[in-house]
């Protein structure tokens, strides 16, 4: 390097020239030599499981030098051959005529194998990091060492088939009733399955012997002809095992199988020993079930008839028909039992476990069919009697009150009745996809097609559960009925003669505790719908002093005059898009922050309320830029292009839809108005005894809960009598368990609401 400084005699600056050296340092004639030496050394030493005489810090610096050098190419050749040479002599070793001792000794191979690279791997982590990242055709050393172990094993098919005929035997040893090492055959199949092997040389064979249990005792009733089943082989002895099977098939899945294999697995167990011998089972068991009420034996084969693969349920429908016409055909077939036949059907044992098994099947999913059946019920109050006579609707609502009996959370449904007949209480939520649509609630928005079959829908929930049930309901009608008295009364009211002739107002005044908790909301809304609600509110509170009104502007809707350049049309819109629209009298070209200030609406429902306006099916904004979304940075413009056919046009708001987390709050609030519910009535109860044992106070909460529906069998013991007064039965809207009932009575003692008495554990004494 020379550097020269100082002006030149012309005065120019002078140039900085740098020059490379002349000689670049040699290596040593035998480095490669030398260094492959040293990492074959620790190579072997690995692989002999004993000491490296060379620091890893030495040994990685030497494979970073000769990668430097351009050697990396040559050493993992050597490197690979010296792998698959060990790799070749160890598989070379596995010879044993013993079995098991051959599972072993294969496992002890592959963790031996795999604990080397890992080593080998950290002593050559250079190469692997940089020459084998950067050469497409080269495996990393760890596949470089699956690779040679799996073809190494490939190579040798003997081995392969002894290693899958040991496995499969062991399983067979453990599905004959005997112990095996399930960790041994866990690391064995992992490692079929790492090497790419598990299926083609496990897994067929595996499913093959699993189809063919035939040969297991107990066999199945072979078809055809059907032959009967052995003498110590009942159904319910034949379903127990069936489901003992598949829960021990399932349990060796999870212990040792590879994940994939369950669905086949389980697949194939059920089609050898349940699909082909579906109808076997249902003609020689099946009624005999039915007629001695065995509901553990019915419950175990609706669940085994129910699997995917088995698909059994209309064959159970079909054969549950035909004994309940059976039994029915012989009662009325009777002529001596005639004329009490109305009254012994009632007491019927299959008429009794209709209704059971009824009620359990619909209340297997908890609140889910309370939801169906509101849904149901609100989609044909909707319709009316549209398509259909007022006879046929009361029969359908008729039907639907059979369903609602067997139900056990009758909370649950009031709970969803009447979240579609108002607006729920939450914010409504943006579309998502895979959820439920939302129709808006019938009674606010004049969505019911009759309000006599409204008010007859009521009639029959009170006639079931008592008016406690359907006093929020009907309060909910009588507030709708109460408004239209007052707004007759406010328009010959002088108050309305300080409404301007070009508005019309229409209030809905609810009551607090009938309807949903609405929050309120904070919007700026235009000088005229504020003078509209301080008239109204003055003539309200004139007529009822004491009361406080709150307005809900949220579930507010318009019609506005709009004068269009290419026509004047009537809108029908929400308050929100009210607001917005407004906005367009004084300017246009708004930007969305000035719309988000001016309007004050919540940045989220802005978004949805514009997208309604600019970007629905009737537009009567226009976004730029274009596009199906809201953004901060759109503005928006009045279509001065719009027109439509119709002159009175509804422009719909974006269509919320119900989310599982907004069913699971309803849920969730129903569950915990049950704890305050029973709470209550433990309370009541206490105070009306003051002192009372366990049993009795169960007792008389049991009387409280809602009454069962008719179930003709063996009726249960009453109850103890007490001395005292009791309370009235059916307070509770939904049934009580003991542990429920346990849990709260635990809680109302740590709230020193009630104490164990001293000299008894198991009575309660009630603190004033």
């Amino acid at each position: 390097m020379q550097q020269k400084a100082g002006p030149s005699a012309a005065g120019a600056p002078r140039k900085l020239t740098i020059k490379p050296l002349r000689t670049a340092p040699k290596l040593p004639a035998n480095f490669e030599q030398a260094t492959w030496a040293k990492l074959l050394d620790a190579v072997r030493a690995v692989h002999g499981k004993r000491a490296v005489n060379h620091s890893l810090e030495e040994l990685y610096r030497g494979v970073e030098d000769m990668c430097v050098q351009h050697m990396a190419a040559r050493t993992y050749d050597k490197l690979q051959a010296e792998c698959e040479a060990h790799v070749e002599a160890s598989i070379e070793a596995l010879q044993t005529p013993d079995t098991s001792a051959f599972l072993s000794l294969v496992h002890g191979c592959w963790s031996a194998h795999c604990e080397e690279m890992l080593t080998l791997r950290s002593i050559f982590l250079y190469l692997d990091r940089t020459y084998v990242m950067q050469s497409a055709a080269r495996r990393s050393l760890w596949e470089m060492g699956l690779h040679s172990f799996r073809a190494q094993l490939s190579a040798r098919p003997e081995l392969l088939a002894k290693l899958r005929d040991g496995v499969l035997a062991s399983i067979e040893r453990e599905r004959g009733g005997d112990q095996v090492e399930r960790s041994l055959l866990a690391e064995l199949l992992r490692m079929l399955y790492d090497l790419g092997l598990y299926q083609r040389h496990f897994e067929e064979q595996f499913l093959a012997a699993s189809s063919d249990l035939r040969r297991q005792r107990p066999p199945p009733p072979p078809l055809p002809p059907p032959a009967p089943f052995p003498k110590a082989r009942d159904v319910p002895s034949y379903l127990e095992h069936v489901a003992s099977r598949l829960s021990r098939e399932e349990a060796r899945v999870a212990h040792y199988l590879h994940g994939s294999s369950r669905k086949p697995l389980m697949a194939a167990v059920r089609q050898t020993l349940l699909a082909v011998h579906v109808r076997p089972l249902l003609e020689r068991g099946f009624a005999d079930l039915v007629q001695h009420a065995r509901l553990d034996d019915l419950r175990r084969m609706y669940s085994l008839f129910a699997q995917a693969r088995v698909n059994a349920l209309p064959e159970l429908r079909q054969a549950f028909a035909a004994h309940i016409k059976s039994v029915g055909g012989a009662m009325v077939s009777d002529q001596e039992r005639e004329r009490g036949l109305v009254q012994e059907r009632g007491g019927c044992r299959s008429g009794g476990l209709v209704g059971e098994s009824f009620e359990q099947f619909i209340n297997i999913r908890q609140n889910r069919p309370a939801e169906l059946v509101a849904r149901f019920l609100d989609s044909k109050l909707r319709a009316g009697n549209k398509g259909s006579s007022e006879g046929e609707l009361e029969e359908v609502l008729d039907k639907a009150m059979t369903l609602f009996r067997y139900i056990d959370g009758k909370d649950l449904f009031e709970a969803f009745y009447k979240k579609a007949s108002a607006p729920p209480a939450s914010s409504p939520r943006r579309a998502r996809d895979g959820c439920a649509t939302r129709p808006p609630p019938r009674l606010l928005f004049d969505k019911s097609a009759s309000i006599d079959t409204e008010k007859a829908m009521i009639s029959k929930l009170k006639a079931e559960c008592g008016s406690a049930f359907t006093s929020k309901l009907e309060g909910m009608f009588k507030d709708i009925d109460l408004s239209q008295d007052v707004m007759a009364s406010f328009r010959t009211s002088p108050q309305a003669a300080k409404v301007s002739p070009s508005l019309e107002l229409s209030v809905h005044v609810l009551t607090q505790g009938y309807w949903p908790t609405y929050p309120p909301v904070e919007l700026k809304l235009p000088g005229e719908i504020l003078e509209l609600q301080e008239i109204f509110s003055t003539y309200y509170m004139s007529k009822h002093n004491g009361r406080r009104l709150q307005w809900h502007p949220c579930l507010g809707h318009c019609t506005l005059k709009a004068n269009f350049p290419l026509g004047k049309k009537e809108i029908s819109v929400s308050l929100l898009q009210t607001i917005v629209l407004l906005l367009f009298n004084d300017g246009d070209g708004l930007s969305y922050a000035h719309v988000l200030q001016a309007t004050g609406i919540e940045d989220r429902e802005l978004k949805v309320t514009l997208q309604s306006l600019a970007c629905g099916k009737v537009r009567v904004l226009r976004k730029e830029p274009k596009g199906r979304e809201v953004d901060g940075s759109d503005r928006f413009f009045l279509d001065a292009s719009f027109k439509h056919p119709l002159f009175r046009i509804k422009i719909n708001s974006i269509q919320t839809r119900e989310s599982e987390a907004e069913n699971e709050q309803t849920s969730e609030r129903v569950f915990q108005d049950r704890q305050y519910q029973i709470d209550a009535a433990i309370v009541r109860v206490m105070k009306a005894r003051k002192t009372l044992s366990h049993s009795l106070l169960m007792s008389e909460l049991f009387q409280q809960g809602p009454p069962p529906p008719p179930r003709p069998l063996l009726p249960r013991p009453p109850p103890p009598r007490l001395t005292s007064r009791r309370l009235p039965r059916g307070q509770l809207k939904f049934p009580l368990k003991p542990p429920d009932l346990k849990k709260r009575i635990e809680s109302l003692i740590d709230r020193e609401y009630l104490e164990r008495d001293p000299k008894s554990a198991s009575t309660y004494i009630y603190l004033a």
